[in-house]
């Protein structure tokens, strides 16, 4: 398999899941959309393997533990790699042969790789967060990389721009958590709402069992919402601190998340299971607003 053949396998995985966020649109200059697309089919398989189909959380571990050993293998080990979980052999080296030239060429921290898969393995085993700073902890390696991932490969490496990228990215991971929240609750047991939060405002999980948006939950969604918003806020100078196409996917992306952070916290007010979309309507809005900005 060559290289550009790598590339358009992920391109082709890029372009065929819906995300609340673009994934290498064509808002992105066209020289980096398929390194963003080798990066997302690495980080959309592993996701998987920690959350769908019926596999035992040994399995999900194992394959999440072979992604990790494929990614530090390098080119040799990617060549010969076999079918991981539900992706299909040559699918898995078309993902590191493009995911280890983008890696190489882009002059990418690889330990942003690993600590995504760091994440991906804790949703295996751990459902429950005790307060904020396991929160943070956990977007810090499932959210924070993916941004410092895409700066890297449009060639911004500066700390600065970066710290705000991380504050963007952890807003949207935060933001993913409110909308699907009653998602996550009824088919995973999961609840990313940090317990000590939720014993402050007396807000329990039979009223999150029975959908029940009562006053101690409306205390709790609006704070969640308040400090959502508020990294938000103090990642924006992100969307101005890069050049050209990549300024309007930013800025994009950001108006995406605060769009999905107001309508879930609309739907809270009578539901904690309903799961608000973007409608044409906001989309229409959000690219108005990019070039408005």
């Amino acid at each position: 398999m060559t290289i550009p053949d790598a590339y358009a396998r992920c391109q082709a995985v890029a372009a065929g899941h819906y995300e609340n966020f673009p994934v290498a649109s064509r808002l992105l200059p066209a020289a980096m959309r398929p390194h963003v697309a080798a990066v997302y089919a690495f980080a959309r398989a592993a996701d998987d393997f920690a959350d769908e189909g019926s596999a035992t959380p040994e399995q999900r571990l194992a394959w999440i533990d072979t992604w990790l050993s494929l990614r530090r293998a390098g080119p040799a080990g990617a060549a010969m790699a076999p079918a991981v979980g539900h992706v299909a052999a040559d699918d898995v080296r078309a993902t590191f042969l493009a995911t280890q030239d983008t890696i190489e060429r882009c002059r990418l921290d690889p330990q942003l790789l690993d600590d995504l898969l760091s994440a991906f393995a804790q949703d295996v085993t751990r459902a429950r967060y005790a307060n904020w700073p396991e929160v943070l902890d956990y977007c810090r390696r499932s959210a924070n990389p993916v941004g410092r991932l895409v700066l890297g490969i449009a060639g911004v490496h500066d700390e600065a721009t970066a710290l705000r990228s991380d504050a963007v990215c952890t807003a949207l991971q935060l933001a993913n958590f409110w909308q699907d929240l009653g998602q996550d609750w009824r088919e995973r047991n999961r609840l990313y709402v940090p317990l000590d939060l939720m014993a402050t405002h007396g807000a329990t999980t039979g009223a999150l069992d029975a959908d029940r948006a009562d006053p101690p939950w409306q205390q709790v969604i609006t704070e969640l919402g308040a400090r959502t918003q508020a990294l938000f806020d103090e990642g924006r100078p992100v969307c101005d601190a890069v050049r050209g196409r990549l300024r309007y996917e930013l800025r994009v992306t950001w108006l995406g998340g605060t769009t999905v952070l107001r309508r879930t916290l609309e739907a809270r007010r009578s539901s904690l299971h309903a799961r608000p979309v973007l409608t044409k309507v906001d989309m229409i809005r959000i690219l108005a607003g990019a070039v408005l900005w």
